[in-house]
């Protein structure tokens, strides 16, 4: 069975284990990643529900739980109709790594359903939501498995979801996260994703620059329009930077003017993400509109590129096009959201232009804040406490300068960097989450 995406992100994190000191100093570790690549479980089942017509509809649903070492497995459920086991096993493998960035408590694992919630009424998807959890409640709890929202997954979807949990299991728990404020939510869990990264890219800023340069005046090009896109803009737009570009499935919005996006639009664009309508939908504005196209090629000057859509949105030559548009920072809000391609050419860039290249931050690191505050709200759910948003909000600023500083640490142990050169934190961020991992598993004698 061909997994193309399972194997790009396998080969990513293989290629810069190898291209590092890591094997040399701990040539055991090789048993580790053949361990570690393979789940620890994967669960398939048949969903079956009613449409509004009274029609019987069937699709599958999937759990990947890829590795407990660390803690419960943890990750999100995707409902789009392209969900398939290598995608899951794909999301679930960079789960694991990025989880283990957090510093705190939790496994890796990834599920869904081949379920399009586009086109479907409320009362379909609740049927769905049900019918699928009727199953998979069989194989979570808040001790083994925390599933959360991805794709195709808002707060109102986890609130059916636990609703038919609690049922099922006669337990009211901590089974998932991203759940409503008034039932066991943590605050700032919405924002979480989108604002990590803006922090993560601050300290990128601040440290190549010598602590002289922040968000203040950068151009940041952004992708995607569902949580993490508006929520890094609202924050870039706070720090004082000016958001040049969002774009969806269809197509893409590019300012035409040095004002960007306002919060208001943003608003305006996130209501209409609930109701699921494409930007063609915005009324009253003076953006461009590029049908067909992703943001990159069409935003001129930009400082700082933030793909925040879905995996694969950046390719090698819409890398390039970013570093000619003066790009000097790229962290990725999606998972994989580069290429490999993308990848290698900003890598490439990094050790040619050293203090003037492009500074490539990967999803695991870089979109961690989404998972870290998920764990803060397991955390939350276990002491049965809530936490103020500025509890929340200090701690995840400080899980992000945390993973930072670790991807810059370890960089410069296992991959040294010439003079000048700013430290590989793609490179960082794999070395630093695979070595926790694969001490845990040999602690607990999952290789030896």
């Amino acid at each position: 069975m061909a997994e193309p995406e399972f194997e790009q992100a396998r080969k990513e994190l293989i290629s810069t284990l190898e291209n590092s000191s890591l094997f040399e100093k701990n040539p055991e570790y090789k048993k580790a990643l053949e361990v570690a690549s393979i789940p620890e479980r994967v669960i398939q089942f048949r969903v079956t529900w009613e449409n509004d017509k009274g029609e019987c509809q069937v699709n599958k649903g999937y759990r990947v739980q890829f590795n407990s070492a660390l803690g419960p497995y943890k990750g999100g459920l995707r409902f789009h109709p392209t969900v398939n086991l290598s995608i899951l096993k794909f999301l679930g493998f960079e789960q694991i790594f990025k989880n283990a960035l957090t510093g705190l408590q939790m496994g890796g694992g990834k599920g869904g359903a081949d379920f399009d919630p586009k086109g479907k009424s409320d009362n379909e998807i609740r049927k769905f939501c049900v019918a699928f959890m009727r199953e998979l409640n069989k194989h979570i709890g808040a001790d083994t498995d925390v599933p959360a929202g991805d794709i195709g997954v808002s707060p109102r979807e986890i609130g059916w979801m636990f609703g038919t949990y609690r049922a099922e299991k006669n337990r009211w728990e901590g089974v998932l996260t991203g759940k409503g404020g008034s039932w066991g939510g943590s605050l700032i869990r919405p924002e979480a994703t989108g604002y990590g990264l803006v922090y993560y890219v601050q300290h990128m800023i601040q440290y190549a620059s010598g602590g002289k340069e922040s968000f203040s005046g950068k151009r940041v090009a952004i992708s995607g329009s569902g949580n993490v896109a508006q929520y890094a803009a609202l924050k870039v737009i706070e720090l004082g930077g000016t958001v040049v570009s969002l774009s969806d499935s269809k197509g893409a919005l590019i300012a035409t003017d040095d004002k960007g996006f306002s919060p208001e639009v943003i608003n305006e664009i996130a209501a209409l993400k609930v109701q699921r309508k494409a930007l063609t939908a915005l009324e009253n504005h003076s953006f461009k509109y590029v049908d067909g196209a992703r943001p990159w090629k069409e935003v001129g000057k930009v400082d700082v590129a933030l793909p925040s859509a879905t995996q694969n949105e950046v390719s090698g030559e819409e890398a390039q096009a970013l570093i000619d548009a003066g790009a000097k920072f790229i962290a990725e809000g999606s998972n994989m959201g580069c290429t490999q391609e993308a990848i290698d050419t900003f890598e490439a860039h990094r050790k040619e232009k050293k203090g003037e290249a492009i500074w490539y931050a990967p999803g695991k690191a870089a979109n961690a804040g989404g998972v870290a505050v998920s764990g803060l709200e397991m955390a939350q759910n276990s002491a049965r406490l809530k936490w103020t948003s500025e509890e929340v909000d200090e701690k995840l600023k400080g899980i992000m300068t945390n993973a930072f500083e670790n991807c810059l640490a370890t960089a410069k142990e296992y991959v040294t960097p010439a003079e000048g050169e700013f430290p590989s934190l793609v490179a960082g961020a794999n070395i630093a989450g695979f070595s926790k991992v694969a001490a845990a598993m040999k602690d607990q004698g999952d290789w030896w």
